[in-house]
């Protein structure tokens, strides 16, 4: 356990937002309002959002479970990220440990709560994926693609949970989904591929751990060709000719990502094709305006 030092609240207040992501909590509210307002309404009128509060609720409690598995997954993960990552701990450093457990547990309830109010579909969506993000940080993470296929489909959630209670044009936020659930999956196992050291120590039996970097190589180009392809051809069945090309110019980075794998070797390598796929999937996500 680290020890807990003595720090100004500045330092504090900047832990805490590293800690729960606000940048990726932003990337979220991003993804969110760009769907709802290109994909399920794209009428004039929708373009005027804040009188729309439901959405905006529906986002808060999309962002305040997000959090919570945030924090979660810091907390079961304080040995291991000494290791892989030790500049970034920050429970024990700037947040006691019963403290950081406390905030979690007030934003799982939060999140349902909001949930349970706009309806008791959101609420089961909102209580599996706080069940699914306990069981991701304590356990699924540890096992070889279990932990991966989990926290992929939470990313693909973020989406479904809009076709869950808005039920418009639900067909083109599932095909989002599917591409959020792809591109993430390839980054988790690459981030695993980056960890392999701090999580070997720990006793993980994550792919790269079981089969090796190269082995693990030929996964992700299986899972890269079956992705492309399941897009291409969902695209050519909805005959949608804007999302043939926008999965047409996704291919450059995509091959520029195959590329960078082929050649990738170190931690440093493997660091890099990450934040790759979190461009790919920024892209994505702003493709929304063209379809």
């Amino acid at each position: 356990m680290v020890a807990r030092q003595s720090v100004p609240f500045s330092a504090f207040a900047f832990g805490f937002l590293r800690l729960i992501r606000l940048q990726n909590l932003l990337i979220v509210v991003a993804t969110q309002l760009l769907a709802r307002l290109f994909i399920i309404d794209t009428k004039p009128s929708s373009l005027f959002l804040f009188p729309d509060r439901n959405f905006w609720l529906l986002s808060l409690s999309t962002v305040c479970i997000a959090a919570a598995g945030y924090i979660i997954n810091d907390y079961f993960d304080i040995k291991i990220d000494l290791v892989n990552k030790p500049e970034r701990v920050i429970i024990g450093r700037f947040l006691k440990r019963r403290i950081a457990m406390g905030v979690h547990q007030v934003l799982n309830v939060v999140g349902c709560l909001i949930g349970l109010y706009l309806s008791k579909w959101v609420f089961l969506a909102d209580v599996l994926a706080v069940t699914l993000l306990w069981f991701y940080s304590a356990q699924f993470k540890r096992q070889p693609l279990v932990g991966n296929i989990t926290i992929s489909l939470l990313t693909a959630l973020s989406l479904l949970v809009l076709a869950i209670y808005y039920r418009n044009n639900a067909q083109m936020l599932l095909i989002y989904a599917l591409f959020s659930f792809g591109i993430s999956l390839i980054r988790e196992i690459i981030k695993d591929m980056q960890d392999v050291r701090g999580d070997a120590r720990f006793g993980c039996r994550t792919i790269p751990i079981l089969w090796g970097l190269r082995r693990t190589k030929y996964l992700l180009y299986g899972l890269l060709a079956t992705f492309v392809g399941s897009l291409f051809t969902i695209a050519a069945l909805l005959h949608n000719n804007q999302l043939i090309l926008i999965f047409f110019l996704l291919l450059i980075p995509i091959g520029w990502l195959i590329y960078r794998l082929v050649l990738a070797d170190t931690r440093r390598d493997f660091g890099y094709l990450s934040n790759l796929c979190k461009l790919i999937m920024l892209l994505g996500i702003i493709s929304m305006i063209w379809t």
